[in-house]
């Protein structure tokens, strides 16, 4: 699976420890930056090259995507055409197995601001392994909301 990574300067320390983490674990990992810290960067620009890929491969790829909140990075990447993006602040993982269980989620938005980098890595390990369940009641959910959503 290839997994996409982004974030704005809220984020981009902990993108980094992330994308080597990722390595470490043998993932095919692509960083659409920032690739140098810029105060003053701004986040559509590097979530939006995520949320493409995902959007053009949702089933072979995934994105994590970080930023002061990770809330602006998930409703832009959610524009997008077959994505999914669920946001983890820390505490409760059940949100993050039901992400993919129930939604079949397929971007990760972390919060810098909230999540440690143990939360950050258990997190990201938790619902890169967790299946999504093919149930019928959830596919059909998210066929659904395809259809509703198409301009």
């Amino acid at each position: 699976m290839k997994i996409y990574l982004g974030a704005d300067h809220g984020g981009f320390e902990l993108k980094n420890k992330i994308k080597t983490y990722l390595e470490g674990l043998g993932e095919e990992v692509f960083d659409k930056g920032a690739t140098e810290l810029d105060l003053d960067d701004d986040y559509p620009d590097f979530i939006a090259p995520v949320a493409r890929a995902v959007s053009e491969d949702p089933k072979g790829a995934r994105g994590i995507v970080l930023g002061r909140s990770g809330q602006g990075e998930a409703m832009l990447a959610n524009r997008f055409a077959n994505v999914r993006a669920t946001v983890y602040y820390g505490g409760d993982k059940k949100i993050l197995s039901q992400s993919r269980e129930h939604n079949d989620a397929n971007i990760l938005a972390l919060g810098g601001d909230f999540v440690t980098e143990e939360e950050a890595m258990a997190a990201i390990k938790l619902w890169l392994s967790t299946p999504f369940s093919r149930k019928d009641r959830y596919q059909n959910r998210i066929d659904q909301a395809e259809e509703l959503t198409k301009h």
